[in-house]
């Protein structure tokens, strides 16, 4: 044979486990093909059958006890597709008792002979205090009482020096939740256990096989014979099955002698271990073993009513605010009002401690700094698809790390994309003190030579974990992926009958107004030009001319605000404002637009300064829209009787335009949405009542459609608006 490959840290979590060639020594195997003939066995069969079998001879033959035929014609007769469960007898083959178990696996019958040391009188004692214990874990109302009631009972009716309850974490580290043990040993309670320490192969094991146990650390395996060339045996479900070199390994370097392991399964995965240890070999009967398995199973049957438990009830407490939420919302006529009046319940629910709720670049918080909160917000993704989760400070966008302090969790719901509505839940960063079971970093040297080995010391190794929040619970995304449903809902809604709306006032405002304001645009010109009552006929400067003035002011203005508006509407549908691009003098226009304004406002000092022409390819109307834009934002937002500069020049192939004021600098959020329609800072301007802060917002528009940029700063004191337009191509 050649030599087995070595075994180490290396490639332990490659190691075929299942079939590791070989047996623990305190009992003897036998296997069969599906037509009952002999296959294989263990070097160690002849204390059972007398001697050594011969491939391909009939069980009959064997010479084995009559319990032991009838439980392999059962198995065979019952075997379904390869596989049939374990049945078990006690039988006693010279001087010698044993635990016989078949079962089927892959097509082969296998049979195994546990030896005990004990007579079934005393198994029976042990099974009766197992089951006595059963009742006592299905009473317990939390999984603290229900592990330490657990722990405490099977060290009782099986004698372990040790017994522990691990539960397993998201990233299948463990954590040693319970311990009942010798009181001379050191506590290994509270201590935790890297995920390395069960690679994934063992984890598969310990779902299909939920017990497993070790009679003696030390032990020597039995290897398995058979006909040459036959693929080796499954025992994925073998009660006497050898355990990989580096577990044993890892046992020794604890000073365990034995060892058994029943596994707690919730919903097919692994959700804890009942670990029991010996300090000394020790055997456990098959029939108290199996106990202690039920013994695990009622636990996890117990697990998962209390933790359905508990979900059914943050279900319910869900519901009640997503019901009361969605009822608000349909209500109020501003969403982020209505989220924040439920802070309460969608925090207590979610188990968060701040709340940030956005829409239109308008940011509202709960429990979070605003300035925080509108950097939470822009840190978030621009095209979401579903909610947005980070763990951990780690998570999140490197330029908001800095800033983010005790905040590490996040949740995210984007319940209106188009409009940059989210939902944001945070959670505080949770200083963990974590006493690891030995330092959990592979060890260089060990008694098995120069090589990866597992760890020698499982003193406790205690490390500070910062910047991690405690996990969303799946339960809790349940509800947030409802909750956000529900938003999206309401959202849609609101935006049809928005729409609607919108429609119709669009129509009202396009045809209905339009000619009624044309109509009195003419009759306020006629009064101005009848008006006979000043110093020449027809000279308008009289009470009528002057009446007529306004009434002409005035059709204008609305007839201004009807533009934006209608400007909005194709800007918000996708459609282009729709420019004529001719040669325009941005010089000449803005000497015009200046002229115009210092005319309309003598007090105000305009401050124009060009440098030569600058000829862009541009629609001059809409153009002087945008300047004219600028020059009303200035003389409204910015300091009285402080002047206004406007400055322009060529540069770097760009004519760049600058209009500036006097005045403090535009909030952090309020700056978010400066180029957003309907801002509440345009919308409650005294200096500005008409005003529906349109202007920016479609100014923004023409200069795109003009292959430009607009943007804002603020600098020694002064309000910027800049516009860059590229030059036009020099004539040959």
């Amino acid at each position: 044979m050649a030599a087995p490959q070595r075994v180490d840290l290396h490639n332990c979590a490659d190691e075929p486990i299942h079939i590791p060639g070989s047996i623990q020594p305190h009992g003897a195997l036998i296997f069969l093909t599906d037509a009952g003939l002999v296959a294989g066995w263990s070097a160690n069969i002849a204390a059972v059958t007398g001697g050594a079998p011969v491939p391909g001879q009939a069980f009959g033959a064997l010479g084995l006890p009559a319990e032991v035929g009838d439980l392999i014609r059962e198995c065979l007769d019952t075997m379904e597709d390869g596989a049939a469960p374990a049945t078990v007898a006690a039988v006693t083959i010279g001087a010698s008792e044993y635990d016989c178990v078949v079962h089927a696996h892959m097509g082969r019958v296998i049979v195994e002979f546990e030896q005990r040391d004990v007579d079934m009188g005393e198994v029976a004692l042990f099974a009766i205090k197992a089951h006595s214990t059963i009742d006592r874990l299905r009473r317990q109302r939390t999984i603290d009482g229900l592990l330490e009631t657990a722990v405490r009972h099977v060290r009782d009716f099986t004698g372990f020096d040790r017994v522990m309850a691990y539960v397993f974490r998201s990233d299948d580290s463990g954590d040693v939740v319970a311990e009942a043990r010798r009181d001379d040993l050191v506590t290994y309670l509270g201590q935790r256990y890297p995920a390395g320490d069960i690679p994934p192969q063992a984890r598969r094991l310990y779902v299909l096989n939920t017990l497993r146990m070790i009679a003696d650390v030390g032990y020597h395996a039995v290897p398995l014979l058979g006909m040459p060339g036959s693929p080796p045996v499954d025992m994925s479900y073998a009660v006497l099955r050898s355990v990989s070199p580096i577990h044993v390994e890892y046992l020794h370097n604890m000073g365990v002698g034995a060892s058994m392991s029943v596994s707690i399964v919730v919903g097919g995965r692994l959700w804890g271990l009942i670990a029991c240890h010996h300090m000394s070999p020790k055997r456990v009967p098959y029939s108290v073993r199996m106990a202690a398995d039920v013994l695990a199973q009622v636990i996890a049957s117990t697990v998962q009513s209390i933790e359905s438990r508990a979900e059914a009830e943050l279900v319910e407490q869900a519901a009640k605010v997503r019901t009361s939420l969605v009822e608000s919302l349909l209500l109020e006529e501003d969403p982020l009002e209505a989220l924040v009046q439920h802070g309460d319940g969608l925090l207590e629910s979610t188990h968060a401690q701040a709340l940030v709720v956005s829409q239109y670049g308008r940011v509202v918080c709960r429990g979070i700094d605003q300035a925080l909160g509108g950097a939470v917000v822009a840190s978030l993704p621009a095209e979401p698809h579903d909610i947005v989760t980070h763990a951990g400070v780690n998570d999140w966008p490197d330029a908001i790390r800095p800033r983010l302090g005790k905040w590490a969790g996040m949740l995210g719901l984007p319940f209106d994309p188009p409009s940059g509505g989210w939902c944001v839940l945070l959670r505080t960063e949770q200083v963990e003190e974590v006493a690891w079971g030995g330092k959990p970093d592979k060890s260089q040297a060990g008694p098995m030579g120069e090589r990866l080995t597992p760890r020698g010391s499982f003193d406790a190794w205690h490390e500070t974990v910062r910047g991690r929040a405690h996990p969303w619970e799946d339960g809790i995304l349940t509800h947030a992926r409802m909750m956000l449903g529900e938003l999206t809902r309401v959202s849609n809604a609101r935006r049809a009958q928005t729409e609607a709306t919108r429609s119709q006032l669009l129509a009202m405002l396009g045809h209905d107004l339009r000619d009624p304001l044309n109509s009195i645009n003419m009759a306020g010109l006629v009064l101005q030009r009848t008006d006979t009552s000043g110093n020449g006929a027809g000279t308008g400067t009289g009470s009528k001319g002057t009446l007529g003035k306004r009434i002409q002011s005035s059709s204008n203005r609305m007839q201004r605000m009807i533009g934006q508006v209608l400007d909005m509407s194709r800007i918000d549908r996708g459609m282009n404002l729709g420019v004529d691009l001719q040669p325009v003098d941005l010089a000449v226009l803005a000497l015009e637009l200046v002229e115009e304004a210092r005319l309309a406002y003598p007090t105000i000092v305009y401050d124009l300064h060009t440098i030569g022409p600058a000829v862009v390819l541009a629609d001059g109307g809409r153009l002087g829209q945008v300047i004219s834009n600028l020059l009303s934002n200035a003389r409204h937002h910015g300091e009285p009787n402080r002047p206004i500069f406007i400055r322009l020049a060529p540069q770097d192939g760009q004519a760049v335009l600058e209009v500036t004021n006097a005045g403090a600098p535009i909030p952090p959020e309020t700056e978010g949405a400066l180029f957003n329609p309907f801002k509440r800072s345009a919308l409650h301007n005294p200096r500005n009542r008409t005003g529906m802060g349109l202007g920016l917002y479609i100014a923004q528009q023409i200069v795109r459609e003009h292959e430009g940029e607009i943007a804002y700063r603020h600098e020694d004191g002064q309000v910027v608006f800049s516009v860059r337009l590229p030059l036009a191509p020099r004539q040959a």
